[in-house]
């Protein structure tokens, strides 16, 4: 099947500089849809919502990207058209229900039309970020991936405000927990709201510890960030943290 000139570009890189010893990622960063797909059978108030993306997370990746001289690489679709921390495997890489929505334009896809989203979205997505580790091999240590979550799923509220995830490799999460700051007041958890077992470590697992990078992925409930200055704030607690705790590994840790 050709490609479709309406999906676009579907990932962006933020360069940095080139010695920096952290990669900041963003899989859910837009709700673009591509014009071809039309509205996928969902109301625009849906198509806002986080089911199609991460609110906020961009926001806070792209301050935390600039205070840490670190590449920022994100997605320029939604997740709802594919999501780039799914493997094409996966049976929700692309969704054909989320939380309470029926997804009409993702339902009975045929086996091309599912590979053009994969062709389109994920492949383009893995590369550039595979790319990008390669490319600066030689002085990364750490990839942080930014997500944010909804408060209430499912009528349940989320009393969680920052989940720190892990997927094979816990060192890193687990050490930023160790390192909270005193004055960090939100209520932080260790593989909450998700964990690897909804299966959200992904890129983690294929891009971090595939490549003998620590990891850990960072969701911020959303209700947190809904203002640039709720992000820059985030962000500036985020980075000192992420920094602080990286120093705490040995060199040997991270081979």
């Amino acid at each position: 099947m050709p490609k479709d000139s309406t999906f676009g570009q579907a990932v962006q890189v933020t360069e940095a500089s080139p010695d920096a010893r952290t990669l900041i990622v963003c899989e859910h960063a837009s709700c673009r849809i591509p014009a071809s797909l039309g509205d996928l059978g969902l109301p625009s108030d849906v198509l806002c919502s986080h089911i199609a993306w991460d609110p906020g997370a961009l926001g806070v990746a792209f301050e935390l990207a600039k205070i840490m001289d670190a590449p920022l690489v994100h997605g320029q679709i939604s997740r709802l058209v594919y999501d780039c921390n799914r493997p094409p495997e996966a049976h929700d890489s692309i969704p054909a229900r989320s939380e309470v929505h029926d997804i009409p334009g993702n339902a009975d896809l045929s086996d091309a039309e599912r590979q053009a989203r994969i062709d389109q979205v994920y492949v383009p997505f893995r590369d550039h970020l595979s790319g990008e580790i390669t490319a600066r091999r030689g002085h990364l240590d750490l990839m942080v991936t930014v997500h944010s979550f909804t408060p209430v799923y499912h009528g349940a509220p989320r009393p969680v405000e920052l989940g720190i995830l892990h997927g094979r490799d816990d060192r890193f999460a687990q050490a930023m927990l160790a390192a909270k700051p005193a004055e960090f007041e939100y209520d932080v958890r260790l593989n909450e709201p998700y964990a690897a077992s909804d299966g959200v470590a992904h890129t983690l697992d294929i891009q971090g510890v595939n490549n003998g990078l620590l990891n850990v992925m960072l969701e911020i409930r959303n209700d947190l960030i809904t203002t640039a200055d709720d992000q820059t704030a985030w962000a500036t607690v985020l980075a000192p943290w992420l920094h602080a705790t990286l120093a705490g590994f040995a060199e040997g840790d991270m081979e």
